[in-house]
């Protein structure tokens, strides 16, 4: 568990770390980027209007990270965004828009969320970056959807990118049971829990990329979204996943993104030291 006061000491190192080089780095931001091929994008509308990302990278650096960010907003609502905190760190932020219930179902919006990653795979290193340090993160929806194209490899597979090639994995207070909204369709009720094929527990693997978890705090959250992170990293331990951590933002609700934010960065340079 962290608390607030570790958090604040943490963002002060951080900042003092990044300072120097992010002066010494100018940034580029390019906005609403098709990442379907124009076959697709001019068969459909809804997919001409929604599936863009924008792009915010360093233009006088080589070899940069790069962090694919995924928007909250329950799989309904929501837009793509470049979130103020991660830039001028030293890292890409590719912010993407996918397809929102009820114009479509699953699996739609995750598959909008792989077509966007595998478009970074393909085209960073034209920016200036390396394909070897993709990140994939989002909050709510966005952790939802980071988790399942980083543990389901098929989402990944029709693009030719292999799924374990992402660097790391870091929802924010993703949903890991088969998300709400799909369950809604259903016919059910936000207090019965799924496990299906749309749900990340249902592909605990113990190869996945590294997976690091964080929600608010257990008391605070939406319901008992801190104990399905908690299942999953158990259960990824348990199928021999050796780089899967949970870390609980103690008095920090489900909009925890800033103290997150941090955390994000600091995960990010801890796997590329190893």
């Amino acid at each position: 568990m962290i608390t607030k006061k570790k958090l604040i000491i943490l963002v002060f190192l951080l900042s003092i770390t990044l300072i120097s080089h992010a002066q010494e780095i100018s940034y580029k931001a390019v906005y609403d980027i098709p990442y379907y091929e124009d076959s697709i994008i001019n068969s459909d509308e809804y997919i001409e209007d929604r599936c863009k990302l924008d792009i915010y990278y360093p233009e006088n650096d080589k070899d940069f990270k790069t962090i694919v960010w995924f928007h909250g907003g329950g799989l309904t609502g929501g837009s793509k965004e470049l979130p103020e905190y991660l830039k001028n760190k030293g890292v890409c932020i590719v912010g993407v828009n996918y397809r929102l219930s009820p114009h479509v179902g699953a699996p739609s919006y995750i598959e909008d969320a792989a077509a966007a990653v595998a478009w970074v795979f393909k085209n960073i290193e034209d920016f200036g970056g390396d394909s070897s340090k993709i990140f994939v993160s989002g909050h709510s929806a966005g952790g939802y959807l980071t988790m399942m194209i980083g543990l389901d490899k098929s989402y990944l597979f029709k693009h030719d990118i292999d799924a374990n090639k992402i660097a790391g994995l870091i929802p924010l207070s993703g949903q890991t049971i088969t998300h709400f909204n799909i369950r809604e369709g259903m016919g059910m009720k936000d207090t019965q829990p799924l496990v299906d094929k749309f749900a990340p527990l249902f592909h605990v693997r113990n190869d996945a990329p590294p997976l690091l978890l964080i929600t608010g705090d257990r008391e605070l959250e939406m319901l008992g979204r801190y104990e399905e992170n908690a299942y999953l990293a158990r259960m990824m331990k348990v199928v021999g996943h050796e780089h899967t951590r949970l870390l609980e933002l103690q008095g920090y609700d489900h909009g925890m993104t800033y103290p997150a934010f941090p955390l994000i960065i600091n995960e990010i340079n801890q796997i590329l030291q190893k």
